[in-house]
């Protein structure tokens, strides 16, 4: 991805001919508590991918309703949980991002920046 909106998105390994690992980077929106903070996540494409949602897990250690202790995004989770197979890892990264401007996530005390999940 380009980063412009915000997001951007890569293969994890350069030669994976699967297109199954992907590293994705949300850079936190303005006036929020993310802000100035760059998020990496994991994202696998599973085999039944892209009739079933990727696993998205956030490497960056963050604070977020709609993910879980290690870091998880939630299946039932806004885009996630209604998955359809039009939808690309680009609109997952972005409705992320979308999130942390909502009102329950903006004000979120934050880990220490640069935390990680182990």
């Amino acid at each position: 991805g380009d980063a412009m909106s915000g997001v951007s998105w890569g293969l994890s390994i350069p030669d994976d001919i699967t297109l199954s690992s992907w590293n994705g980077t949300i850079f936190g929106p303005h006036g929020t508590t993310f802000e100035n903070r760059i998020y990496s996540l994991s994202m696998i494409c599973g085999p039944r991918y892209p009739d079933q949602a990727p696993a998205i897990t956030f490497c960056t250690q963050i604070n977020m309703s709609c993910v879980d202790a290690k870091g998880q995004v939630k299946p039932t989770w806004g885009i996630m949980a209604r998955w359809q197979r039009e939808y690309t890892l680009e609109n997952i990264l972005e409705q992320l991002r979308r999130e942390m401007t909502n009102s329950a996530n903006r004000k979120l005390p934050q880990p220490a920046e640069g935390a990680t999940y182990s």
